[in-house]
Formats: structure tokens, C-alpha cells, sequence
């Protein structure tokens, strides 16, 4: 069952009445429905491409948290084959939200490290809705760590509201840890790339995606706080996310602009939650392409440009 999102109220009733249609035609062998059915779908075809060809920065955090787009578990099991996960951070305990391990990649050996939001009740508890806590940043450590040793490139997937904020994540230092895997990213001396598959939100997200080339989906966010947040500081009022949405400049598109993201990967109308197959595939062209191009750079090239480009954030949107 396809879930709505507020905005596409109006495409859910026609569609329901497509489909109530159709259901009536399959009790019914003697109804023909055929043309009537039709036209409801080409007006919901028509009234979609509407809706998502003038989306508001607020329209495209909803539609990057839906609960239906692809999560990193769902990349994982299309994109790469022999997934090894390597569990715990050896020091306190494994954390779920993050999944990370070996695996290849067109035949590629790499290590891969991202958050998994979970699919239902039972899995979204059991990854703490993708918010790491200290433990996942310091796995992610160890994992950049060993893809630096054995030169493997590392590839990673955000999808996090930002990282879990609870007493016991601080007191296990979580802000050192994000800092730490922030570190790690800036000086490994393999390809790094990051797509932010999701909500890239906070220090959670940047802590993985501190890149050669990062990449975001269509429809994707990447801010340093959640629209709502940052409304409750600013405004003393959680209300007016629609408003910190448009000011914190975090679609994919105004990211390109101001030089942070490095590439767009185009989602189908409607939504990676549409077509979720097509999605991953365009994914996986993206990092194909981003890992040959840093392949031809040599270690401490990979070092020193990845360096610069956080140097140069801001500039070329500024500039312009």
C-alpha cells in the first residue's frame, strides 16, 4: 500500500479511485473498466509531475524522511555482493544504527559504512531510527581505519536525522566520537565517497561524509540541523520549519550551488519511494563513476583535494 505524504492528498484519492475501479472489475468479469480507469491514471500522472516540479525546500525533507525509500540495507543487498558486517567499536558495544562492514562492488573490494533507519516498528527501535550513538562513530573509526590499512576505498550511506542525543551517548562522549570519525574522513588515503541517500542531518551525517565527491539524491536534505530545530531556536517556535527550511539552504540543488555537493543523482517522479529499483540503480552509476574518477589520483593526492574542497564550501555559491 503506497503511503502519501500530506502534499499528495489530492493524488491519493485519485488513485484510490483507480484502484477501487479496478477492484470492481475483478469481482465483476462482466464490468469493463478499462478507459475509465485510463484517465484517472493519466490525471494522476499529470497532477504527480505537478506536484514535484516546484517542491519547496520544506516539501523535500518530507519526502527525503518517507518511510518507504530505499534505506542502506536496501542498497547493501542490490549493490554489492559478499556483505561482510563487522560489529562493535571495541571499546563498549555495537550499535545497530550503523551498519558497516567488507563487501565488493562491481567486483570492487571495499568497505562500506552506513546508517539504517530500519523498515517497520520491530527494526526501527532496534536501529534507534538511525541516530548513532558514540559506539557507531567509533566502529566507523575502526572500519576507515582498516580500508586505509589494506587501501580498500570506503563508501558511505547517510540517512540520519542526526546523531541520538541521550543522556548515556553524552556521557560516553558522543560529541569526541563524532569528532573523531569528522578526523578519520579528512585523513585516510584511499577514495572516500558519501551519497546522502536520505536526511543528512547534523554532525551524524557530516561525521561520514567528509568526502572526495559527495553526492546527494534528488530529493534529499543535508543540513546542520532539522528544520524544526532549528525553528524552535530561532523562533522559540517548532512551527515555523517551513520557514527554516527555506533558510538553511539544504536541498540537494542549493548543496551543488554552494559547492558542498559534488554531484545530484536524479530520482524517478514522485520520489525514490516510486521506484526504488530505479533509484538504487542511478545510485550505483554514481559511485561507479565517482570511485574510477579517484582512482586515478594517487594517496596523498586523495588527501590533499579532499582537503581543499572543504576549504572552498561556500565560496562558488557566494560567489554567484
Amino acid at each position: 500500500m503506497q503511503n502519501y505524504l500530506e502534499f499528495e492528498k489530492p493524488l491519493a484519492e485519485i488513485e484510490g479511485k483507480a484502484e477501487e475501479l479496478r477492484a470492481l472489475a475483478r469481482q465483476n468479469d462482466e464490468m469493463d473498466v478499462t478507459k475509465e480507469a485510463a484517465a484517472l491514471d493519466k490525471k494522476a500522472a499529470d497532477m504527480l509531475g505537478e506536484l514535484y516540479k516546484t517542491l519547496t525546500p520544506w516539501r523535500k525533507c518530507q519526502i527525503a524522511r518517507h518511510p518507504d525509500r530505499p534505506h542502506c540495507k536496501d542498497y547493501i543487498e542490490a549493490l554489492f555482493t559478499e556483505f561482510t558486517p563487522l560489529a562493535g567499536d571495541r571499546n563498549f558495544a555495537d550499535d545497530h544504527a550503523i551498519m558497516g562492514g567488507l563487501a565488493r562492488f562491481n567486483d570492487r573490494p571495499v568497505v562500506l559504512i552506513g546508517h539504517e533507519k530500519g523498515h517497520d516498528t520491530k527494526t526501527r527501535i532496534e536501529r534507534n531510527f538511525g541516530m548513532a550513538r558514540p559506539e557507531g562513530y567509533r566502529k566507523a573509526v575502526r572500519l576507515m581505519d582498516m580500508a586505509d590499512r589494506f587501501g580498500l576505498p570506503i563508501i558511505t550511506l547517510v540517512d540520519t536525522t542526526g546523531a541520538y542525543p541521550g543522556r548515556g551517548a553524552e556521557e560516553r562522549g558522543q560529541s569526541e566520537a563524532i569528532a573523531r570519525s569528522t578526523e578519520k574522513c579528512l585523513q585516510v588515503k584511499v577514495p572516500l565517497v558519501s551519497i546522502i541517500i536520505g536526511e543528512g542531518g547534523s554532525g551524524g551525517a557530516v561525521a561520514f561524509a567528509g568526502a572526495n565527491k559527495l553526492a546527494m539524491l534528488e530529493h534529499s536534505v543535508y543540513s546542520v540541523i532539522s528544520p524544526e530545530g532549528c525553528a524552535s531556536i530561532l523562533w522559540k517556535d517548532a512551527g515555523k520549519m517551513r520557514e527554516a527550511a527555506e533558510a538553511l539552504r539544504l536541498t540537494a540543488q542549493d548543496l551543488e550551488k554552494l559547492g558542498v555537493a559534488d554531484l545530484v543523482i536524479p530520482e524517478p517522479v514522485g520520489g525514490a519511494q516510486r521506484d526504488r529499483a530505479g533509484t538504487i540503480r542511478n545510485v550505483g552509476e554514481a559511485i561507479e563513476a565517482m570511485l574510477v574518477e579517484l582512482e586515478a589520483l594517487d594517496p596523498d593526492q586523495l588527501v590533499q583535494t579532499r582537503r581543499q574542497k572543504f576549504l572552498d564550501v561556500g565560496g562558488k555559491g557566494l560567489a554567484a
